[in-house]
């Protein structure tokens, strides 16, 4: 490809490419930001700024950029066998091997993986695979599905339906039927005067009250996130999903965790179900399951789910080209060995992230931040104007933006969600760098605060 000036790159950008969660008007007058290589924890612009990735690309990079390893595998796989499908009773060695891996690693009876390319797929997936499994035992009308107001499960059809954000369910006449929603476990805003572990069970509550107003002969699943990434990192009190999977086999719920951000080390265990102690029936997958390298998903099953779609399910009418794609699988083996081989969700689990969660809370002390949460290796800061109070700033959504401007401009890449900064960094990253996105993180809330006159 022939080398263009970022000038050149920004106005081809903008005349032909559509980006998503973007005004994409206003990104054209803008211009956007061109990343051009990868190395460990950084990447560069096509100006040459170098930016420590506290984001790791969108929660996925685990293993930090330049893995040569998983470009080598994939182009063995490629020159061996590029492509084939897994229809028509056929499939491949890297996607068996990959369903074999997955099942040693899932937490407890996870054994059944349906492959897809994105964690919206593996939702749309888990959403028809319930229905049918409820509808051939002869129970088609235990078809409703809840989720969570604010929750994110992807941008398809069902797997923005099955979200609950407002805004994206404003375009495309959504949500479809028979989801419904409730509110999410967010403490730091809903918790009045409750200690977090009494709220924990008040919020997860929500959920039986919801299926005995619905109907418990109708409710099919409960999907949650173990911990809301896309609204801000909404982190639930450990007493939240014991009790949100009590009452799921109460009512003979499926219950639905969407592991898409949280699996594969993000919080210091493989998945997020374990990090606070509870069991799903149906997982999706993503992400970190290739370090981002190349698109996979997948939908997990347990042994109950599977069977009854193995041998009373008849055909599945269900699947994609590249469903099971023996290239994505061969590299997410690589990924997983390398996760395995140099331990590296044990070493973030016991050295870096109490490292980090210490500098984190440090953070917290800022004069404009309410609430420093974090989890493993997941956080956000909650911007407010009162450090005394847990309130919203008036125009919420205007400051984190703002903050997020000025963590680039010292060369670190935050999100802003509102105005919580959210961090997910690489598991890779090293203590050095954890201090170095402190001091990077404190200035861009020296500076945001000036520009507040606070």
């Amino acid at each position: 490809m022939t080398q263009l000036d970022t000038r050149t790159l920004q106005k081809l950008d903008a005349e032909h490419h559509l980006h998503p969660f973007n005004d994409n008007a206003a990104l054209a007058k803008k211009g956007t930001r061109i990343l051009t290589k990868g190395e460990g924890c950084y990447v560069w612009d096509a100006d040459g700024n170098q930016l420590l990735d506290a984001f790791a690309g969108l929660w996925c990079v685990n293993i930090g950029y330049g893995r040569k390893e998983l470009g080598e595998v994939a182009s063995k796989q490629m020159t061996h066998l590029a492509y084939y499908n897994s229809f028509f009773q056929c499939t491949t060695e890297p996607t068996i091997a990959l369903a074999a891996k997955l099942a040693e690693l899932a937490p407890g009876d996870l054994n059944h993986s349906f492959f897809v390319n994105s964690g919206s797929e593996a939702n749309d997936t888990i959403l028809r695979m319930v229905r049918h499994f409820w509808a051939v035992q002869d129970q088609p009308q235990k078809n409703i599905f809840i989720g969570r107001h604010d929750g994110y499960h992807g941008t398809t059809m069902a797997g923005a339906s099955l979200g609950g954000m407002k805004g994206m369910h404003k375009q495309g006449g959504l949500p479809i039927p028979d989801i419904h929603h409730i509110d999410p476990p967010f403490w730091f805003a809903d918790g009045g005067d409750l200690s977090e572990d009494e709220y924990g069970l008040v919020a997860a509550r929500r959920l039986e009250q919801k299926i005995l107003e619905l109907g418990p002969d109708r409710v099919a699943a409960f999907i949650g996130e173990p911990i809301m990434g896309a609204i801000g990192v909404y982190i639930p009190p450990k007493t939240y999903w014991p009790e949100i999977e009590r009452i799921c086999r109460q009512y003979d719920v499926l219950l639905v965790a969407d592991e898409v951000i949280c699996g594969f080390g993000r919080t210091g265990e493989w998945f997020g179900s374990q990090y606070f102690g509870f069991q799903p029936d149906i997982m999706p997958i993503a992400k970190g399951i290739t370090s981002g390298y190349i698109p996979l998903g997948a939908a997990m099953f347990n042994d109950r789910v599977a069977k009854v779609l193995k041998e009373q399910g008849g055909e599945l009418a269900h699947g994609a080209t590249y469903s099971g794609h023996p290239v994505c699988a061969a590299v997410a083996l690589e990924n997983i060995r390398i996760l395995q081989d140099e331990k590296i969700v044990e070493t973030a689990k016991t050295e870096i992230a109490p490292y980090l969660a210490q500098r984190w809370a440090e953070l917290g002390e800022h004069r404009l931040v309410g609430q420093a949460r974090i989890a493993g290796m997941v956080g956000a800061l909650e911007l407010v104007p009162d450090k005394g109070k847990r309130a919203f700033f008036p125009e919420r959504g205007t400051v984190g933006p703002r903050c997020r401007d000025h963590a680039l401009k010292h060369g670190l890449i935050l999100r802003a969600t509102w105005d919580a900064m959210l961090l997910s960094p690489p598991l890779i990253i090293t203590r050095e760098q954890v201090d170095e996105l402190f001091d990077k993180t404190w200035k861009a809330l020296n500076d945001t605060a000036t520009d507040l006159g606070m």
